[in-house]
């Protein structure tokens, strides 16, 4: 009978955030699979867990993934634990997740701290609806991709919430500063430890504090959506920076016929369908 991999939380800060239920698996699982053995040793010691570890990281994903999926086709069972927080979350962890469901091998995944949402329940800011980027592309060996997806989160209304780390912090506030403008932000650092700090700020504000202190603590920068009626606003300017005829042209270029692309155009500029006829007709 196949084994089962189990995703286990793992605290991100407060080694009293880990649950009963992630203790008791990591005990009677056959193996570990930890993002830095190194690092997960000491929390295995704090909780007397005698499990045998094996390192699963970035660098060894793919191949890593395939020997473990191996394993657990024999009968073994493997929890999965990261450095801190939720496996599969901005970690490799996903990997092993989908090479598992490819396999048919049983993937369960027990519930408990997460950066993302720590920072988010706790920023001020709206939380029904949120995207999550993770770390941005670096700055350097990777711009362009940081510049797209900079430029992607322009127009998201969405809450948003980025990772990063203090040395970097300076340079993404920079960078989301002029990609989205002055939004309202929270900027969480060490989350559930001792000197945890939840700074409701600006991006301006936070770079002019950042230019007298420099960061510390590993950071989670949640950030307020573009709001529906500023994105409205913009799309109607947009528009209006074209003649009536040059926008009729965008849908009667697409196939629709005249009538409808009235219509279109009059729900874009926030105007009646007879002032966009009487607009067309004063300018021909």
């Amino acid at each position: 009978m196949a084994g089962k991999l189990y995703l286990c939380a793992t605290p991100i800060g407060n080694l009293e955030d880990i649950t009963f239920r992630v203790l008791r698996t990591l005990k009677e699982v056959d193996l570990i699979a930890a993002e830095d053995t190194r690092h997960s040793i000491k929390l295995l010691n704090h909780f007397d867990i005698k499990t045998p570890m094996t390192s699963y990281h970035e660098y060894n994903k793919v191949e890593k993934a395939h020997y473990l999926v191996g394993k657990m086709a024999e009968g073994m069972e493997i929890a999965l634990i990261t450095d801190a927080g939720t496996p599969g979350i901005s970690d490799p962890g996903e990997e092993l997740v989908r090479q598992c469901h490819e396999a048919g091998i049983q993937v369960t995944s027990l519930p408990g701290p997460a950066a993302c949402i720590t920072a988010l329940t706790m920023s001020g800011l709206p939380t029904r609806r949120f995207c999550f980027e993770a770390f941005l592309p670096a700055e350097k060996s990777d711009k362009k991709e940081r510049q797209r997806i900079l430029e992607e989160l322009k127009n998201e209304t969405r809450t948003i919430i980025v990772y990063e780390a203090p040395h970097h912090l300076k340079a993404t506030l920079k960078d989301l500063k002029n990609a989205l403008g002055n939004r309202r932000i929270t900027i969480c650092r060490e989350l559930t430890k001792r000197y945890e700090e939840a700074f409701c700020t600006t991006f301006e504000e936070a770079l002019n504090r950042y230019e007298e202190e420099e960061p510390k603590g590993e950071c989670v920068i949640v950030i307020q959506g573009k709001s529906v009626e500023e994105l409205k606003k913009e799309q109607i300017e947009s528009w209006e920076e074209l003649s009536l005829e040059e926008h009729m042209e965008r849908y009667t270029g697409q196939g629709m016929d005249r009538k409808e692309a009235m219509k279109a155009v009059a729900k874009d500029r926030g105007i009646s369908k007879r002032e966009v006829y009487q607009g067309l007709l004063e300018g021909e």
